[in-house]
């Protein structure tokens, strides 16, 4: 039985054009981008081209692009550095209540070393007010991250006007963009954003690379200590066959974004339109417009106990109920929790990320097998 992948927001297939572009870094241009011979100078050129490459899809300048092991160690870097860099008298940082535990588990880090971090709340659509960060700012705020697009229910901020107000009262912004990131636009050359983070492999890059969007002129501690790598900003070997995908990958996601977007969409909504028409008590998670093109997160009326997922995959569905680095933790999700969701929401509900090889067959007969695991769930409860 071929399996329908419909988890593309936990990881995306590697592109074959990706691929092909790594190869040669593997076998041939493999020296240490670092060294000063000859062949470590040309490993260097390919690491400067991926450099531009991202750059150019983030609107972004080629030095403000640091790479990184991916999203988790950029988060962690953006707010752990941000916080050994805050001035004197600076201990209040804020974050939204829905972020990817990359950046909340490194807030509680910081708690624990004295930072009060405050929580910004979200709406029943998990939308961030601007308003409500705006009452929250302090006097001794160093930091606001708030994610672009939540992983769970794929709702978007509206970071623009978050970053605005962070602008004008002169506060470093950090977004968590590893979900947008060759899915959306992103002009950093226009948006408030300070901090920004990627991973490549959420776009159809190779795992084991992101990088972190550092602004011009932004004070920061490194988190890795070792050689002079990244400008002195981020010690180790880079990872030039993984940099080189990273870029390969920025480039034809800068080519094929939008006809890529409004197809996915379109699958997305017939996905939606099928699930009501087959099942009673359905409900969407999230924010109806403002959310990802390949998100569907629903729910079901009359579920208490975690079975759907589990069912879906007899049935040859790859799916999720949220976040794929929580999938094993049988607690409800911090995100539904945070949008006023009662906790059994969590186990009743379903995460569907379609990606650029879905079909609409495959969206037909997600619609059936998820129609008949629904009813089996509720028999079951």
């Amino acid at each position: 039985m071929n399996t329908i992948y419909f988890d593309h927001a936990a990881t995306t297939p590697t592109d074959p054009r990706v691929v092909e572009a790594m190869v040669p870094v593997f076998q041939t241009h493999f020296a240490n981008a670092s060294s000063t011979h000859e062949p470590g100078a040309r490993a260097r050129v390919l690491v400067e081209d991926g450099r531009r490459r991202l750059a150019a899809l983030l609107g972004a300048q080629p030095e403000e692009v640091y790479f990184t092991s991916g999203g988790t160690e950029s988060d962690n870097w953006a707010l752990k550095g941000m916080a050994a860099a805050r001035p004197r008298g600076k201990d209040h940082c804020l974050v939204s209540a829905v972020e990817h535990h990359a950046v909340l588990h490194a807030a509680e880090r910081l708690k624990r070393l004295g930072v009060a971090v405050e929580l910004i709340p979200v709406d029943a659509v998990g939308r961030v007010d601007p308003w409500e960060v705006a009452q929250r700012i302090r006097p001794t705020t160093f930091l606001v991250s708030v994610m672009h697009a939540n992983n769970e229910v794929g709702t978007i901020q509206p970071i623009a006007a978050i970053g605005a107000l962070c602008r004008e009262r002169d506060i470093p912004f950090h977004v968590d963009a590893v979900q947008t990131v060759g899915h959306i636009p992103i002009d950093l050359a226009t948006l408030p954003v300070d901090l920004l983070s990627l991973s490549g492999h959420k776009f159809y890059g190779p795992k084991g690379v992101g990088a972190l969007f550092i602004r011009t002129g932004l004070r920061i501690q490194p988190l890795m200590d070792g050689g002079g790598q990244e400008g002195g900003r981020r010690a180790g070997t880079l990872n030039s066959p993984g940099i080189v995908g990273l870029g390969a990958a920025a480039h034809i996601a800068a080519a094929e974004l939008a006809p890529a977007a409004t197809r996915v969409a379109v699958l997305r909504d017939r996905l939606l339109t099928g699930l009501h028409a087959a099942i009673d008590g359905v409900a969407l998670n999230g924010c109806p417009a403002e959310r990802l093109p390949g998100n569907l997160s629903v729910r079901f009326a009359g579920i208490i106990e975690p079975l759907l997922q589990g069912l879906l995959a007899e049935a040859g569905v790859a799916c999720s109920s949220g976040s794929a680095c929580t999938s094993t933790i049988r607690k409800p999700s911090h995100v539904m929790v945070a949008m006023g969701l009662p906790p059994e929401a969590s186990y009743a509900s379903l995460r569907f990320a379609l990606g650029r090889s879905t079909t609409p067959e495959e969206v037909d007969h997600v619609v059936i097998a998820t129609h008949r695991a629904v009813e089996h769930a509720r028999r079951a409860t």
